[in-house]
């Protein structure tokens, strides 16, 4: 039983300053599985470790899917590891040979997520479902869906579910996009705004992305140069001083 500290400081290093080292990296399945199980941050630092056994070892590991797909909580957007964790799993989720239930839901988790997620969260993980419609045309219909929300009564798609074949994904609409469409934030209602028209054929590079802060977009935004906008079309002549104007009619400044 490693303190949690120590557990995280391990798992940190352990893909690229231990197993590359080692004559049988095999040997930390079991530690690594256990690690992925546990949960919370310990999980997401698992997956770089995991991932070195699965792609070069071999490792099967028959739930892998279905715990990803748990690690998906409101607190994946704000955690340290964000970028990691999304540079995975977009490796992950990047086979054409998945299931299209696990991709729909996998879409459809991530987007009801967004709906309280940060706005430079939200400019990273919008370009990144796009890129899993892309790869798995089948789901478009949560986009295409005849008729869209307005012929649902309510959303199927069963949030609290943790297997991803009975979560109703496929079966449901992607109403949280439409909704960050009218985003505050004006470059996030843009990226939302793309799903309107027909995807291009290239996928998105999100690399850029994924380490994206708020101070980075709140920078941005103050080294725009302003711009003068007109607000009236009639030059003011004191308080009542507009022409015809319904307050100048019924009050004077006696």
């Amino acid at each position: 039983q490693l303190p949690t500290g120590l557990y995280k400081k391990v798992l940190v290093i352990l893909h690229d300053s231990v197993l590359p080292y080692m004559n049988e990296p095999t040997l930390m399945m079991d530690f690594l599985t256990v690690a992925y199980g546990i949960g919370g941050a310990i999980s997401l630092l698992a997956l770089n470790g995991l991932f070195i056994l699965i792609h070069q070892h071999n490792l099967e590991y028959p739930d892998f899917y279905e715990k990803l797909y748990s690690l998906l909580d409101p607190s994946i957007y704000h955690v340290k590891y964000r970028a990691r964790f999304f540079h995975l799993t977009d490796l992950f989720l990047s086979s054409s040979h998945l299931p299209a239930y696990l991709a729909a839901a996998f879409i459809k988790r991530l987007a009801r997520l967004a709906l309280t997620a940060p706005p430079e969260a939200l400019l990273m993980i919008i370009p990144f479902i796009c890129n899993l419609f892309r790869r798995h045309p089948a789901c478009r219909v949560l986009v295409h869906r005849p008729g869209g929300p307005a012929d649902m009564s309510e959303d199927p798609y069963v949030m609290e579910e943790e297997e991803p074949s009975q979560s109703r994904a496929l079966e449901s609409s992607l109403w949280e996009i439409q909704s960050l469409q009218n985003h505050y934030h004006p470059d996030v209602a843009k990226a939302a705004a793309v799903l309107n028209q027909s995807l291009s054929e290239m996928e998105d590079d999100i690399s850029g992305l994924l380490e994206l802060s708020a101070y980075e977009l709140f920078d941005k935004e103050v080294k725009k140069e302003a711009v003068d906008v007109p607000l009236e079309f009639e030059q003011v002549r004191g308080l009542f001083g507009k022409k015809n104007d319904i307050f100048a009619e019924h009050f004077s400044l006696d």
